[in-house]
């Protein structure tokens, strides 16, 4: 099955809003594809902006992903929630990685991300790692 678009998670945000090596990858991504960003992703870069770099810089970046040409997932269903439940429990994932990866799946959507954990969900979901760090 083709997949629907991509799911973005924190690590492939965070890449693009700092520039980092894959920024120019998510970018074509924002572009092209039909794209997600689940709640959690910005209460995760929210809070790791405001302990890094302040509330003014939290609050400008939450601003500019609100611009972003992305939908942003407010709701977790029932099923959702079950598969996140499903994917903690069989693997070693942070709950947040577990919820989007669960978004992700549920939504048939590539997750685009910087995270070495996802590695563990290979042929459980469709993924593109950016060059970790």
């Amino acid at each position: 099955m083709n997949p629907d678009g991509f799911i973005l998670d924190t690590s492939a945000l965070l890449t693009l809003i700092e520039d980092e090596k894959g920024a120019e990858r998510v970018d074509q991504i924002l572009q092209t594809e039909r794209v997600w960003i689940p709640w959690l992703v910005l209460l995760e870069a929210n809070y790791i902006t405001r302990q890094e770099r302040g509330e003014a810089e939290a609050d400008r970046r939450h601003a500019l992903v609100k611009q972003l040409p992305v939908t942003i997932l407010w709701d977790v269903d029932e099923p959702t929630l079950l598969t996140a439940a499903r994917l903690k429990a069989s693997y070693r994932l942070s709950l947040a990685d577990a919820v989007i990866a669960a978004f992700a799946m549920r939504m048939n959507a590539v997750l685009l991300h910087k995270d070495p954990e996802y590695e563990a969900l290979a042929g459980q979901l469709s993924s593109e790692a950016l060059p970790y760090k």
